[in-house]
């Protein structure tokens, strides 16, 4: 496998990431997951302002222009012939000696970019038979609008989950559900599609972005609001979303059957609009065999 360090494409094997790199030391950097149909990018550019715009968030100077930095994850890409996968990357503050927290102001670090690249077929079993989900408290820092590399929280949450044969973990502060460990949420009530607003306490994941914008115009309603837990379980239809989940439907949370326990149909409209979206920017889904 080829992978990213910095402008240079090298074998993994080749790579070694200093003791002293404060992503490793503090979880001090950003990253973005960006999602290829076809060999072509879906939102690259928004996914590449996001990062940007994490980094800035936290003082962080990306060491490439973005111009450069799509130019590097294309040609990266490319060298591990992906036709439907993922490029990871992430960007940390760098290597300081002697370790401290305090980031020095004296001499500026020099950030440090890495990126791999691997083919991750579409789940679309999952996308139409969905999973079960559990809820949890949301116990994660107040800045969940960066994403950051720091996901101790997340994790936290996702493995409690995996232990209890769920899909995902939803997460609420005080009975206020927010998003998920790994990915946004969203129910539907009425026919009106609602979901927590992009503050603080959630990432405005960019699946997200493209959902609501795709429903609005496919004719959704969509309303950008704190919902509650017993919201959350009348819901007549659950569905998470993230750069590979796309628009998948929970069936279950905790031990509510949301609805008949199956895909409602605003979730099947929603996904066939955000298919659409897909189609438009990177062509017909296409099986590699």
């Amino acid at each position: 496998m080829k992978v990213l360090v910095n402008d240079k494409i090298v074998e993994r094997e080749s790579v070694a990431i200093d003791m002293e790199d404060r992503g490793y030391q503090f979880g001090d950097g950003v990253y973005e997951v960006v999602r290829l149909y076809n060999g072509q990018f879906f939102t690259f550019d928004e996914h590449i302002d996001r990062l940007y715009e994490s980094a800035a968030k936290i003082d962080l100077v990306i060491p490439y222009a973005k111009d450069v930095l799509r130019n590097l994850l294309q040609k990266l890409a490319k060298e591990n012939n992906i036709h439907t996968g993922n490029i990871y990357l992430q960007v940390t503050r760098g290597i300081q000696i002697p370790r401290n927290h305090i980031i020095p102001d004296d001499f500026p670090l020099e950030g440090i970019l890495t990126a791999s690249a691997r083919e991750v077929p579409r789940d679309e079993a999952l996308f139409l038979e969905g999973g079960r989900a559990i809820t949890d408290e949301d116990i994660r820092w107040l800045r969940c609008d960066i994403k950051s590399i720091s996901l101790l929280g997340n994790i936290l949450a996702k493995n409690k989950a995996h232990r209890a044969g769920a899909l995902e973990a939803i997460l609420h502060r005080g009975g206020t559900v927010t998003e998920c460990s790994a990915s946004n949420v969203f129910i539907v009530k009425d026919g009106v599609l609602l979901t927590h607003a992009a503050d603080n306490l959630i990432l405005n994941g960019i699946t997200r972005q493209v959902i609501i914008d795709a429903a609005k115009k496919g004719g959704v309603p969509v309303e950008e609001r704190d919902f509650s837990l017993e919201e959350l379980e009348a819901a007549d239809e659950v569905f998470i979303s993230s750069t590979t989940l796309e628009v998948t439907p929970i069936t279950q949370v905790d031990d509510s059957v949301i609805g008949n326990g199956s895909r409602g149909p605003v979730t099947k409209k929603v996904h066939e609009l955000f298919e659409a979206e897909i189609v438009a920017s990177c062509g017909e889904f296409v099986t590699v065999r």
